[in-house]
């Protein structure tokens, strides 16, 4: 095991990487979790603030007055606080929709989105106190306690700085009529919040790469476990073997069943054997109705003559048409030549046959363009 743990650099497979986000493992940063939460808050206090501070204000004054008509009305005392109370409620509301909002981008931003019900499965292992206590001490661990002891660090040394180098700017507000005190405390109060959201900002932008590298390298994968992914993703070897086989003989048999379409078949002349039709009327060209070779190419010729369908020995056009043409579909252009003169000699054939005719003499030997035929190539590579 611990060979395997360390023979794992590879980077993970895509497959892999799918499995984990079903699993719901995915990249998060805490530090762009806390940036979401303390920049979305402090946004939406300084947006809601004025307009919240304005209704307290108003509802205190309200709360804060007494005539005889509100004495001798006391239940407008309580509607009056009713009033206040939904005002806040409705505050602190929208307030809690924003940071929920920013928490959700936020954690779409980094690792996206996760629709697996699995990380919210209990998992009693982690009820195991010795095996709790070897997590407290790994690598992961160890690096989020450093990190955030940096961080810690940083922020208690710029914020002391800044109360260091602002205190005689607090102390003077006691000086101040109370609005410009306020005022000045609000700002003084809002460049401290910024700075610390810049650390923080300077944090996740640094977090955020590293979380990706360290959820890639925690991914890694053995050689053992790439070469059983393979075979899981190709299959059984010896399953895909019959499979082949299966699909070769489905082949086999659509071939041999389009042979008593065919016209005629040509042949090179026991390993290869090519079946073709023309049809006036509905083809644009000859075509390719079955082929085959060795044992399927004797099947070819066997029902073609069973069909009294005529076999011809053309060795050159049998290997081109096998090599360049398809099933079905027209032969190409550069053959159309040879496979006429064949077809001539065939409709002569089956003419004399009838009696419509005299017995045509030996079968043509059909010119193909040398560069057609994959024995001649072979040949002349060779040279």
């Amino acid at each position: 095991m611990q060979q395997d743990s360390q023979d794992r650099n590879l980077p993970a497979s895509e497959r892999k990487l799918q499995r984990a986000v079903d699993d719901g493992q995915v990249t998060r940063s805490r530090d762009m979790l806390h940036l979401a939460v303390l920049g979305a808050g402090s946004l939406a206090l300084l947006a809601l603030a004025p307009a919240l501070f304005a209704r307290l204000k108003l509802d205190l004054s309200r709360q804060l007055s007494f005539d005889a008509s509100t004495l001798a009305q006391s239940g407008s005392m309580l509607t009056r606080l009713q009033d206040m109370v939904g005002a806040s409620l409705i505050a602190c509301s929208v307030f809690a929709l924003i940071v929920s909002v920013a928490v959700v981008l936020s954690g779409l931003a980094v690792g996206g989105w996760v629709s697996s019900l699995k990380p919210l499965m209990p998992d009693f292992s982690r009820l195991n106190p010795l095996s709790g206590l070897g997590r407290m001490f790994t690598k992961d661990k160890l690096a989020d306690l450093g990190k955030m002891l940096a961080i810690v660090t940083t922020l208690s040394v710029v914020g002391g700085l800044y109360l260091y180098t602002t205190s005689h700017t607090i102390v003077a507000l006691v000086m101040q009529p109370s609005r410009a005190a306020i005022v000045s405390m609000n700002e003084w109060l809002v460049t401290g919040m910024g700075l610390m959201l810049l650390i923080v900002l300077l944090v996740a932008v640094i977090d955020v790469p590293l979380q990706t590298f360290l959820h890639k390298s925690r991914l890694k994968m053995s050689h053992q476990e790439v070469k059983q992914e393979h075979k899981e993703t190709d299959g059984n070897p010896h399953l895909k073997g019959r499979l082949r086989q299966r699909q070769r003989e489905l082949s086999q048999s659509s071939s041999i069943s389009a042979v008593p379409r065919a016209d005629f078949v040509v042949m090179n002349p026991t390993h290869f054997a090519v079946a073709i039709r023309y049809d006036e009327n509905s083809m644009r060209a000859p075509q390719v109705v079955s082929r085959g070779a060795d044992l399927l190419a004797l099947k070819i010729r066997d029902v073609a003559r069973t069909h009294a369908i005529p076999v011809l020995q053309a060795p050159v056009l049998a290997r081109a048409l096998y090599a360049h043409a398809e099933l079905e579909q027209d032969i190409p252009s550069s053959l159309f030549s040879a496979v006429a003169q064949v077809l001539a000699y065939v409709y002569r054939l089956r003419a004399a046959e009838r009696g419509d005719g005299p017995m045509p003499e030996a079968p043509p030997v059909p010119e193909v363009p040398p560069e057609l035929d994959p024995q001649g190539n072979t040949v002349l590579a060779a040279a």
